[in-house]
């Protein structure tokens, strides 16, 4: 048996083939590339058009079907995009465009508390009250002028249409902050500030769930007329699972669009979780564990925005040009051009450079700023390292990674004297969630 997996990101959309050992399959691969509409006067928007990502993964699987990858399809996995939401009227339809994690326009109403102990409901829900999440992107829709009859979230518009019918994965809903993670319920006390009920929200998957193709794309792609879908896994968490990062002795730092430093951990349906860190957030990954981390919105889009803007030549040249500059030795930044990810608040625009002088060179900017990104995350993984008493090794990974050894070596030399190693796949997203949906979460592709 074959397995198709499918990875909703957020720059890009892809679908691919492994066979049941979970090794890809060769050339069984199909990408579209996806722009986010984001406003040009730093306004914060970030959005995304529903439809339109739609007919990106229709052609990806249309492009698999059409080179004869599908057959042989037993089990549809999917890694997505966490914090998403998409304000729905009551046939379903779309009344805004998706509005991303890297929307920073969302705000509590005027007079609006959060909850009545933050720290009690930061343990709950792994979550804070903030514009990343559910509490705050609900009111503020509904401020803004709409009247949605239900929320949902990308991926499961996405496989609502695929499928007929798509409950929401405790992993997507522990993304909305809104889900208690030890009961895996929706938190009432989230619910209250949210202004919305369950009837309101996605249905969760009861554990054991599976969806087939509705008769509308079983006509359309008959190889996987048969085949079962299994819940959507958040891309962090898939990311971890793929890159081998299962346990508390290995966190993953991934830089994919954006990046983070995450460290799986157990936590089975009910049990007591571990005490959870002020800077840190915790999702799940299914229903038998936890991911804990820290995640930022300068990534690979700053990788390409600094070498597009500061016009800096590609691949070898620019490592070239890299490997002359000491690390840590002149231009300071502050990466976070697209603003903070929870639980800091600064908008959009609050990037920084330091120490310039008439001297220094585009090359040294664009080496302050990936730097900038190195130092953050070094930060966080230190406090994660708190919740398990131990120093943990490292996994580098994400396609940004893979596009800059230099960017490597600086990590390496910024975590040490940890052990890191490197996972030279980017796809850890899609075999990540192809190992969660084979029930091998603890095991290595390949």
């Amino acid at each position: 048996m074959n397995v198709l997996a499918l990875d909703l990101g957020t720059s890009s959309v892809r679908a691919m083939v492994f066979d049941d050992r979970v090794r890809a399959r060769p050339e069984a691969l199909a990408r579209r590339g996806f722009d986010l509409s984001i406003a040009a006067d730093d306004s914060g928007t970030a959005t995304l058009d529903a439809d339109e990502y739609l007919a990106a993964l229709i052609a990806c699987i249309d492009e698999l079907a059409k080179a004869g990858h599908l057959d042989d399809i037993g089990l549809v996995a999917a890694s997505a995009q966490w914090h998403s939401v998409l304000p729905i009227d009551a046939a379903g339809r779309p009344l805004s465009p998706v509005i991303t994690w890297l929307d920073t326009r969302p705000a509590p109403p005027d007079g609006a508390t959060g909850p009545l102990d933050p720290e009690a409901f930061h343990q709950r829900t792994g979550a804070w009250w903030h514009r990343f999440y559910w509490t705050v992107k609900l009111p503020w829709l509904r401020g803004s002028g709409l009247a949605p009859a239900r929320y949902t979230g990308l991926v499961e518009y996405i496989l609502t249409e695929l499928l007929g019918a798509a409950p929401m994965s405790v992993s997507q809903a522990s993304g909305t902050g809104m889900l208690d993670l030890a009961t895996m319920e929706w938190d009432p006390e989230a619910l209250d500030i949210a202004g919305v009920s369950t009837s309101h929200l996605p249905e969760l998957a009861p554990l054991g769930w599976q969806g087939r193709l509705c008769a509308e794309y079983a006509r359309r792609w008959p190889q996987l007329a048969g085949a079962l879908w299994s819940p959507a896994i958040g891309d962090g968490a898939a990311s971890n699972i793929g890159s081998g990062c299962v346990d508390e002795s290995r966190a993953a730092v991934t830089v994919g669009t954006s990046a983070a430093v995450r460290l799986v951990q157990p936590a089975p349906r009910g049990a007591a979780l571990p005490p959870l860190p002020h800077r840190l957030w915790r999702y799940r990954v299914d229903d038998h564990r936890v991911v804990t981390g820290a995640a930022y919105s300068a990534g690979g889009n700053l990788f390409a925005w600094a070498r597009r803007e500061l016009r800096l030549p590609d691949g070898p040249e620019l490592e070239q040009k890299l490997a002359g500059i000491t690390p840590f030795s002149g231009v300071r930044a502050d990466p976070r051009l697209g603003g903070d990810r929870p639980p800091g608040t600064a908008p959009a625009g609050s990037g920084e450079l330091r120490h310039l002088g008439f001297g220094t060179t585009a090359v040294e900017m664009f080496a302050g700023l990936m730097e900038g990104v190195c130092t953050m995350v070094h930060a966080d993984l230190q406090v994660i390292e708190s919740t398990v008493d131990h120093p943990v090794a490292v996994t580098l990974g994400g396609g940004a990674i893979a596009a800059s050894p230099w960017w490597r070596r600086a990590f390496e030399s910024t975590l040490a004297p940890r052990e890191v190693a490197h996972v030279d796949d980017p796809e850890v997203g899609c075999s990540g969630a192809a190992l969660v949906a084979l029930g091998r979460a603890d095991q290595t592709p390949g």
